[in-house]
């Protein structure tokens, strides 16, 4: 009965938050507390509960600060001067801009909000690939694959639903597998200088009057694209931005050789045109608006000194995670918005994103709570013990991390680390591998997840960049396996995720 009743109750909570009849937050709290009342939990469910959410509070405020010291990060213009050092470096060589654009967003997902990266990445890069006539495609690819990376920082979402769900400190479960992050990043930045190198000799095969032949071993540069693109006017040029970042209302019409997706009529200048126009836009006020009011130029150093020593100290594990956020939050509120009514301005600036993340990981704490209180964790356990060969039992943590590449893709991360992940881990406490291991391998399928259309981070990203999913997705899916695959391999050499 119980076994029925938790594998019924997983269902109902994926299937209503996958078809988006309830958020995840109200689909975490009804649906367990229905499902242990039906399984006689009476009264006991809120002893079950607040037991559960007992192991939680440091999740909550661990994402609560991260959430709040990087948003100060990017009000206060710290990224603003990276995009700005990595445009200047990059010139016009695509090579090098698609590999710029991989470390753009990476560092920027250091925030763990896929949805800031992409505006940041697309904002900063778009106009760059449209004035040098290249795919947005190669954008959103390695885009994709750089946040989907980050993605297991514990602040992101997965690493903390992971430790949440099996009630781990979040240490335990991500610093072990920083060297599956850095192999995993290795990776991307390698995929991304593959796919630049393809476009160089791309735009040399399709207009070698303004690039050279593939055999050309001259510089990509301004003059020698600018010269091409000045007959019938500077469209692709003045389409975009230039170093300065200045726009200037190209008239000409298109230059011939530019990127018109598969099935488009759209010119390159109108569709530029509309993309910087929506760029502009989009980014008001807010994250790389010049003239916001929150950038502090002058405090630059100390903002940039103080997150490497706020990145030290988490990596070096000698102070818990939640206490150094909440430390470097105070501090960096206090030297760079000094003022009373400033730090409340901050503080409330950054409430919806505190609200969804931390509402949800106390929400999960009824899900997590019914299922080990009632018991259903471990009859279902039980259940999978006896249907499982005992000769795969040692690799279910292994298991678990190839699983992971394709459930997380047709679930939200909610449905497979609150659902899935309790009952495999319960199953694989009986051939001696931890819950901490099971946790690290769960985390190595989110490069694939972050490209699933029912991630909204990922739908905003090909909408910025006027792109087709199914054209993202068949240049990037392949990719971010491997990336997958790659870190899970690592994560087993160095014994993060081991063998029963």
């Amino acid at each position: 009965m119980l076994v029925l009743l938790g594998f019924a109750m997983i269902a109902v909570f994926m299937v209503l938050i996958m078809t988006k009849k309830l958020t995840p937050v109200l689909a975490l709290i009804i649906v367990p507390t229905v499902f242990g009342l039906i399984a006689g939990a009476g009264l006991g469910i809120g002893d079950m509960v607040l037991e559960s959410m007992k192991s939680m509070t440091s999740t909550a405020a661990l994402l609560m600060f991260a959430i709040i010291y990087f948003g100060l990060m990017i009000d206060v213009g710290l990224f603003d001067s990276l995009v700005k050092f990595i445009l200047r470096k990059l010139g016009n060589d695509p090579a090098k801009v698609v590999l710029g654009t991989a470390i753009l967003a990476a560092a920027v997902s250091l925030d763990g909000d896929g949805s800031t990266t992409f505006i940041l990445t697309t904002a900063a890069m778009l106009p760059v690939y449209l004035r040098l006539k290249m795919s947005p495609v190669v954008l959103t690819c390695v885009a994709g694959l750089a946040n989907g990376t980050m993605n297991i920082l514990p602040w992101g979402g997965p690493t903390a639903r992971a430790a949440t769900a099996l009630h781990l400190d979040v240490n335990d479960v991500f610093v072990p597998m920083i060297p599956s992050l850095i192999a995993g990043l290795v990776v991307v930045f390698g995929f991304a200088w593959l796919l630049g190198l393809q476009e160089r000799n791309r735009l040399r095969a399709t207009a070698p009057e303004i690039w050279g032949t593939p055999d050309t071993v001259e510089p990509f540069t301004a003059e020698k694209f600018d010269g091409g693109a000045s007959d019938g006017g500077t469209a692709a040029a003045s389409a975009g931005t230039g170093r300065s970042g200045s726009r200037s209302p190209g008239t000409g019409s298109p230059a011939v050789g530019g990127y018109t997706p598969e099935g488009s009529s759209v010119a390159v200048l109108e569709r530029t045109e509309t993309l910087v126009d929506e760029r502009d836009s989009a980014m008001a006020d807010t994250a790389l608006d010049p003239n916001r009011r929150t950038l502090r130029p002058k405090l630059f150093w100390f903002n940039f000194g103080l997150t490497v020593a706020v990145m030290v100290v988490l990596v070096a594990n000698i102070v818990p995670l939640p206490f150094v956020f909440m430390v470097g939050s105070a501090i960096a509120l206090l030297v760079n918005f000094p003022k009373v009514k400033e730090q409340g301005e901050q503080l409330i600036a950054h409430a919806p994103s505190i609200v969804a993340v931390v509402s949800m990981v106390m929400a999960a704490a009824v899900l997590t709570g019914v299922l080990k209180g009632t018991g259903m964790v471990e009859a279902m356990s039980a259940w999978l013990v006896q249907i499982i060969p005992s000769s795969m039992g040692p690799f279910m943590a292994v298991i678990t991390g190839v699983l992971s590449i394709p459930m997380t893709f047709f679930m939200s991360n909610d449905a497979f680390y609150f659902g899935v992940l309790p009952v495999l881990s319960e199953t694989a406490a009986h051939y001696g591998i931890s819950a901490a291991e099971m946790a690290r391998a769960s985390i190595t399928g989110q490069p694939f997840h972050l490209q699933s259309p029912l991630v909204p981070a990922i739908l905003l990203l090909v909408s910025l960049a006027k792109v087709d999913l199914g054209d993202h997705h068949k240049k990037v899916l392949w990719r971010t396996a491997v990336v997958s695959l790659v870190m899970l391999g690592v994560g087993m050499l160095t014994g993060a995720i081991g063998i029963g």
